[in-house]
């Protein structure tokens, strides 16, 4: 369904689709919620040593202090969800999902749990993950567990596409290289977790929750996959289990009630690895489900202690804007919160917007780099590409000091369109680049999925505003360009207001600079269409550039945190 620019069929669509308007009313900044810690007896793990090097290429996740002194959660904002953890002497080390994304699970470093430093991914070749452009959005890459035995770096996850199934990679240094996939065809399911019992047998769990003993170093499976624990009672979807050895116990930690507003993380103990196990008369031990708390979809969670001993979660949660039913627009991100231990239980202490005061020194945050002149061989390695990454198709090495786009496709609503882009990463904020159109068509755009998308194309003498809502794509606006490169921009905003709560859409804008550096704006876009209550899906926004047809560079790209 198509309607041309201007057309009041567009307005009319909208909110008889999806009872929204297209008007955007201005809106306050969303309440911070803070609650205190519980307190209560901790126990220590014995950690294994590793000095690991970092390469200089690194990706710095935005700083979290605020002004006033103050530690902002989420840890590791934007799309990061299903966070996996592990400590290794004073060094932590972190995975993520990627989905569609190329390459595949991100991998993080840090020293205080707080700053965190993306030191690689996983899976950055080729022959280790192949995303099909016949897979749908959000496939792929879901939910991996990092772990560290006997000097080696082992993760396990899920390829959910055409072709795939549950991989492993093994590293000594986790900033790479990775092997090459081990597959364990006899490993059912999604989320599966690696653990090793006090005589080295080596067990997998998944969603379910059952579990299989494994070599992890060929895959090769021993028995028959068998049911471990279903969850708590009236729960569904039990998933995201991994196994601790803690004291006496083995804990079986689990997230139930599938990964929406209704989820949850539930816990159980045993004496061995394979059960049987009893619940915790408390769970679900972390939940915000049916509550207005700011941080919501809590769930997906790991266990790690601190540098002091003390005990913390990594987790999954989301920021919803808006009022009833609210959406949110940065994905699942990775948050922190603190836990004590009462009666060999874990008590786990707020989800909040701000963490409470640590116990330990941080180190000093990182110096963001916003800003990308496309000067280095390889693309850092927080650019993420869609599906995949042809050399022939991305590169920096045609152009020096340009990325360079080949187009193979057509526009954003294709599956095997070229784009390549970073995780939106505040709730306002401005991205621009320098592209170079003459040998093509193609621009900057703010992506969910094939279906949700927002952007700014040079297309021969003009530049037009696309949109895509669902089976809707209109062009909403377009104005003549002058010939030579154009600098495209887009800012996210979260409009203020004076009476209470954040209650309607950030709005996307989307625009050029004429030569004299006057900035020409389109249209403003209602940013509810680019939200995974509207749209569906396990991503989140990703900023990046495309190719429509021909060859598109692009000089530069600058990524602006408007958050204050």
């Amino acid at each position: 369904m198509l309607y041309p620019s201007g057309s009041p069929a567009f307005s009319a669509w909208l909110p008889e689709t999806t009872g929204l308007s297209p008007a955007l009313p201005t809106a306050p900044s969303a309440v911070l919620l803070r609650m205190p810690a519980p307190h209560g007896r901790r126990r220590s793990l014995n950690d294994p040593t590793l000095a690991s090097r970092i390469d200089e290429r690194t990706y710095r996740v935005p700083p979290l202090r605020r002004p006033d002194g103050r530690v902002a959660n989420p840890v590791i904002p934007g799309f990061h969800p299903d966070p996996s953890v592990c400590r290794v002497g004073d060094d932590y080390y972190l995975a993520c999902s990627s989905f569609e994304y190329f390459p595949g699970v991100p991998l993080f470093h840090s020293r205080d749990l707080v700053h965190w430093t993306q030191i690689g991914n996983a899976l950055d070749r080729p022959e280790q993950l192949r995303l099909p452009a016949s897979m749908a959005s959000s496939g792929g890459i879901y939910a991996p567990t990092l772990r560290h035995h006997e000097g080696r770096f082992w993760l396990i996850v899920t390829n959910c596409s055409e072709g795939g199934g549950n991989l492993i990679v093994t590293a000594t240094d986790p900033a790479g290289p990775w092997s090459d996939p081990i597959w364990a065809p006899g490993v059912p399911g999604i989320d599966p977790d690696l653990v090793w019992d006090e005589d080295g047998t080596c067990w997998c769990t998944v969603a379910g929750v059952s579990q299989v003993r494994i070599d992890p170093s060929t895959g090769q499976t021993y028995g028959t996959p068998h049911r471990l624990w279903s969850g708590g009672p009236g729960a569904k979807a039990p998933e995201a289990p991994h196994l601790y050895r803690l004291g006496d116990y083995w804990y079986l930690l689990i997230a139930e009630g599938g990964t929406e507003r209704g989820h949850g993380v539930s816990i159980a103990r045993g004496r061995t690895p394979a059960g049987p196990f009893e619940p915790c008369p408390a769970n679900p031990i972390l939940t915000h489900r049916g509550t207005d708390h700011p941080v919501q979809n809590t769930g997906h969670a790991d266990l790690v202690q601190g540098p002091d001993g003390s005990w913390w979660m990594v987790l999954l949660g989301v920021r919803p804007g808006g009022g009833t039913p609210g959406w949110h627009v940065l994905g699942r991100e990775t948050f922190l919160a603190p836990v004590t231990w009462v009666d060999d239980w874990p008590v786990v202490g707020a989800v909040a917007p701000d963490l409470p005061e640590l116990p330990w020194p941080l180190s000093p945050g990182p110096v963001e780099e916003h800003r990308d002149d496309f000067e280095l061989a390889e693309l850092r390695p927080s650019w993420i590409s869609l599906r995949d990454r042809p050399a022939a198709l991305c590169t920096t090495k045609e152009r020096p000091g340009w990325l360079t786009l080949r187009a193979r496709g057509g526009s954003l609503d294709e599956p095997d369109v070229v784009f390549t882009g970073r995780r939106q990463q505040h709730l306002s904020c401005r991205a621009r680049t320098l592209v170079d159109a003459a040998e093509g068509s193609g621009g900057l755009a703010v992506r969910l999925d094939e279906r949700h998308h927002y952007a700014v194309e040079v297309c021969g003498t003009q530049v037009r505003v696309v949109a895509r809502v669902g089976s809707l794509r209109t062009v909403v606006a377009a104005r003549p360009v002058p010939a030579g490169p154009v600098v495209l921009a887009v800012t996210i905003t979260e409009p203020p207001s004076p009476h209470g709560p954040c209650t309607g859409p950030d709005v996307v804008t989307l625009g050029f600079e004429q030569p004299d550096g006057t900035f020409t704006e389109f249209a403003p876009l209602d940013g509810r269409y680019l939200s995974t209550e509207v749209a569906g899906g396990f991503t989140g926004r990703v900023i990046g550039m495309y190719a429509a047809a021909g060859t598109v560079h692009f000089d530069w790209f600058d990524y602006e945190p408007l958050d204050g």
